[in-house]
């Protein structure tokens, strides 16, 4: 199966995120960090209709955090994507703006895979891993 972005990704060896039973339709997404442009980042990874999608964990509008706590992204109906500082929305499917101040903005998008029980994440020249031996968590914003 090849994934939008997977040609980018391809020299890269991909990661492990988490189990697949771990993501829960429309529940709380997985965290990791990132190095994106050689600044760290997070991202997240959540399961929506039926597949995993992953962004980089940054509102369009304004560079913030999205969750409202670790982990939670999704709008009290489970359907949107929700900024929690100003009310963004966004299209889990494809990360595109569907609401408020993000315009025709869309998320960051990280591909992601599934296979034998386990998420995997693809890193590319602009998005890599984060190095664990010298970056510690990334600070709550």
């Amino acid at each position: 199966m090849t994934l939008p972005g997977a040609d980018t990704a391809a020299a890269f060896a991909q990661e492990r995120l988490c189990s697949s039973n771990e993501l829960a339709e429309k529940g709380k997404a997985v965290l990791f960090d990132v190095v994106h442009f050689r600044e760290p980042a997070r991202a997240f990874a959540l399961r929506f209709d039926g597949r995993v999608v992953a962004y980089l964990n940054r509102c369009v509008h304004v560079p913030t955090e999205l969750d409202w706590l670790p982990g939670e992204f999704l709008d009290g109906d489970h359907e949107f994507i929700i900024c929690s500082i100003h009310g963004a929305t966004y299209d889990p499917r494809n990360g595109r703006c569907a609401g408020g101040p993000c315009g025709q903005g869309k998320l960051t998008r990280i591909a992601a895979e599934e296979r034998d029980g386990l998420v995997y994440w693809l890193p590319t020249r602009d998005t890599r891993p984060a190095d664990p031996t010298t970056a510690g968590p990334l600070p709550v914003v």
